[in-house]
C-alpha cells in the first residue's frame, strides 16, 4: 500500500534556516559552483528540446545539499542564449552567491520545496500543455494505466486555490507552501509532482537529468489520461495491485526492473 509521510508545518513567513554560506573557506568552490552551473544549464536546455515550454516559460533548479548553494535559470532569458555562466547561484534564505542576473520570479517556490523535502536535489516547472490542462481544470491526473504507474506511486495531485491573502502577499513562496501543504500526507519521493491550481505543474528529482524526465513523463502521462477520459469518462483507475507491481519494481529497496 501507498506509505504516507509528514511534511513539516507550513511557516507563515519566509525563515532564515540556514547559516551563512562561507564560500571562501573551501578553494575547490569555484569548481563546485561551475559544476553545479553546468549540470543546471544542461536540464534548462532539455525544456525546450522535450517542448516542454514555450516562449521563457519554465525553469530547473538544481541544489547542493552540502553547501546549500542553488543553481536557477535566469528570469526572461531566452533558451536559445543560455550560457553557463548565466545561471544564477543563491543560497537557501535567498542570499545571492554568484551572477549578475535576476534569478528566475519562481526561485521563491523552489526555495521552500528544497527546504520542505529534504531528499530532492532539482526542481522543474513548465507550462506544458496537457498538464497545465489538468491544473487549470483543478484535476488531479488520476492513474489510469501502468505508464502512470511506473512513474507515480497513484495519482498526480493539486493543490487547493490559493486564497486572495496568499496571491497578494508573498506570492511564490506562497506557492510553495500550498504545495508543502498538499504533501502533508504524500511522500515526495513516491510521488515526484503535482498539479498548483489554475497554474501548472513541478516535479523534482536526484539530479537536473531525473526532474526533467520526470516532468517529461509527467507530460505524456497528462495527455493519455486526457485522451482516455475523452473516449471513456468513466474510465476507472488503475487497480492498487497494479500500482504497486509497477512503481515498486521500479522504485524502493524491492526494485528489480531494470539493469
Amino acid at each position: 500500500m501507498m506509505q504516507q509521510k509528514s511534511s513539516p508545518t507550513l511557516p507563515s513567513s519566509k525563515p532564515t534556516l540556514y547559516p551563512p554560506l562561507k564560500i571562501r573557506d573551501n578553494p575547490s568552490t569555484p569548481m563546485l559552483h561551475r559544476a553545479l552551473q553546468e549540470e543546471c544549464y544542461e536540464a534548462n536546455l532539455w525544456l525546450p528540446r522535450h517542448n516542454l515550454v514555450d516562449l521563457t516559460f519554465g525553469n530547473v533548479s538544481v541544489i547542493d545539499r552540502e553547501t546549500g548553494v542553488i543553481a536557477i535559470k535566469p528570469s526572461g532569458v531566452d533558451y536559445a542564449v543560455l550560457k553557463p555562466e548565466n545561471i544564477v547561484l543563491l543560497d537557501l534564505d535567498g542570499n545571492p552567491v554568484a551572477g549578475s542576473l535576476k534569478p528566475s520570479s519562481d526561485t521563491p517556490t523552489h526555495r521552500r520545496l528544497f527546504q520542505a523535502f529534504p531528499t530532492i536535489r532539482s526542481i522543474v516547472h513548465t507550462h506544458s500543455r496537457h498538464a497545465v490542462s489538468f491544473a487549470q481544470a483543478g484535476q488531479p491526473i488520476p492513474c489510469l494505466g501502468t505508464t502512470h504507474a511506473d512513474y507515480f506511486y497513484g495519482e498526480v495531485p493539486v493543490t487547493r486555490p490559493m486564497t486572495a491573502d496568499e496571491i497578494r502577499g508573498e506570492y511564490e513562496w506562497e506557492t510553495g507552501n500550498v504545495i508543502v501543504e498538499r504533501f502533508v500526507k504524500l511522500d515526495p519521493e513516491q510521488v515526484n509532482a503535482v498539479l498548483v491550481h489554475g497554474h501548472g505543474p513541478f516535479a523534482w528529482g536526484n539530479s537536473g537529468a531525473k526532474a526533467v524526465e520526470n516532468a517529461l513523463a509527467l507530460e505524456i502521462i497528462a495527455e493519455m489520461a486526457w485522451k482516455t477520459l475523452s473516449l471513456n469518462p468513466s474510465a476507472p483507475s488503475l487497480s492498487q495491485a497494479l500500482i504497486d507491481k509497477h512503481f515498486l519494481r521500479k522504485h524502493g529497496s524491492t526494485a528489480y526492473y531494470g539493469q
